[in-house]
């Protein structure tokens, strides 16, 4: 009998652990660390943040489910991670020992990178669903006082969307409610260019999302280098491409959301070089394995992925859903290979899909591979968009609930996008 841990429950763990059930079996003991006891669907912290959704619409606890399909469960988190003796420490000082370990912990979010960003400073966050709470009862008050608005992404940042689609959703939701003409707001971001996205552009993603920013009377500042932010007010610097300021900016706000950089979390980060890079994101082979310790995968936003490009703010490469996906797919089979004594070989897909919601409508994104030069990129806009981003939350949320983990991406969106298969 094999001893298989998964540390962490989101998008990337929860559906590792329900596969690696359905693989291999009840012959074999899956435990699933985590440092909460709820699952939330992250995608739809945008509407939380301004009331569109609930807790109660997008999390579930963990525990129960999980028992049914045979999977322990502990909510105290990880400590320690001792590779070379095959052990977890947990947070409440027990040692776990494992066969297999599957790294799925998200990122550890870097508000201290620049002063006073992130919910303990004076700007908020979408990036758990606390973050996106707070963030609605912030806007609720800035309803009661509205003025200009800041919305972006700190340097490093690798997941632009989320920025894009809240910008959009505020706007949408002050239109609705009559107030758009009171509030100013700005677009702050890292990238180089508008719709970069961290991906080097896809298709026409600059001229559409410029396009959409001037319909929709947002400013922008690219090649941001946010220095700090204060209450009210936020200290931004334009860089030029060789690394010099081209323009210093004072932003004031009433009301902020900025996406932080990524890092990896303690406990993985501390085991070192070997295991992480220099950010602290987990080093990964073709086969989601780490270099020197084959036991070891990991899936989802923390594992490394170079930069697609050098730019002059520094950004990173993001980790969609549809790569997430693929990333469970292959660990899940070549940790069952390496069981029954055969060679992995299964691979993840550096494909990349992008739903970005605006409110009513949308924007998808296609670029096959991730990493330009592309054999294909696609991109369109339309209501379906947010239609699908609306059936993605439903249908992931019900799977997770039901404890099994069909492809949502090529059995869903690619069929609406009328693309048979990304390869």
């Amino acid at each position: 009998m094999a001893r298989i841990i998964i540390i962490g429950a989101s998008t990337g763990g929860l559906p590792t652990a329900y596969e690696l059930r359905e693989a291999l079996g009840a012959g074999h003991r899956i435990t699933v660390v985590s440092n909460t006891d709820h699952f939330s669907f992250i995608p739809s912290n945008p509407w939380v943040a301004v009331g569109w959704r609930s807790r109660a619409d997008v999390s579930f606890p963990l525990e129960p489910y999980l028992r049914k399909k045979q999977i322990e469960f502990t909510s105290v988190g990880a400590a320690e991670l001792r590779p070379d003796t095959n052990e977890v420490v947990l947070g409440d000082g027990t040692t776990l020992h494992y066969d297999y370990l599957v790294i799925a912990t998200g990122p550890k979010l870097a508000f201290d990178e620049v002063q006073g960003m992130g919910p303990g400073g004076f700007s908020q966050s979408i990036c758990t669903l606390d973050h996106a709470e707070r963030a609605h009862k912030a806007w609720q008050s800035f309803l009661e006082d509205p003025g200009p608005i800041v919305v972006g992404a700190a340097p490093m940042a690798s997941c632009f969307g989320p920025a894009y689609e809240y910008a959009f959703i505020l706007d949408a939701e002050l239109r609705r409610r009559k107030l758009r003409h009171k509030v100013p707001m700005t677009f702050v971001t890292s990238e180089p260019y508008i719709g970069h996205l961290g991906l080097g552009g896809v298709g026409d993603s600059r001229g559409m999302l410029e396009s959409e920013l001037r319909d929709k009377h947002i400013q922008w500042i690219t090649n941001a280098r946010i220095d700090g932010i204060e209450e009210g007010r936020m200290q931004v610097s334009e860089q030029k491409a060789g690394g010099e300021t081209l323009q210093k900016h004072e932003l004031p706000f009433h009301y902020s959301m900025i996406l932080p950089a990524f890092k990896g979390v303690d406990a993985i980060a501390a085991v070192g070089e070997d295991l992480v890079n220099p950010r602290g994101f987990v080093k990964v082979d073709d086969f989601q394995r780490n270099p020197k310790w084959n036991n070891i995968y990991s899936v989802g936003v923390c594992i490394a992925i170079p930069p697609v490009e050098t730019t002059p703010v520094p950004t990173g490469a993001p980790k969609t859903g549809y790569m997430i996906e693929s990333m469970v797919k292959a660990t899940v089979a070549n940790i069952q290979a390496s069981i029954e004594g055969r060679e992995v070989s299964a691979t993840a897909t550096w494909n990349a899909i992008c739903l970005a919601d605006m409110g009513n409508t949308g924007i998808a994104f296609v670029a096959m591979p991730q990493i330009p030069p592309r054999n294909t990129q696609w991109m369109k806009k339309g209501k379906w968009v947010h239609l699908a981003k609306v059936a993605f939350e439903k249908y992931f949320i019900r799977k997770m609930k039901k404890g099994t983990s069909e492809p949502f991406y090529e059995t869903v969106i690619l069929k609406a996008m009328g693309i048979e298969k990304l390869n």
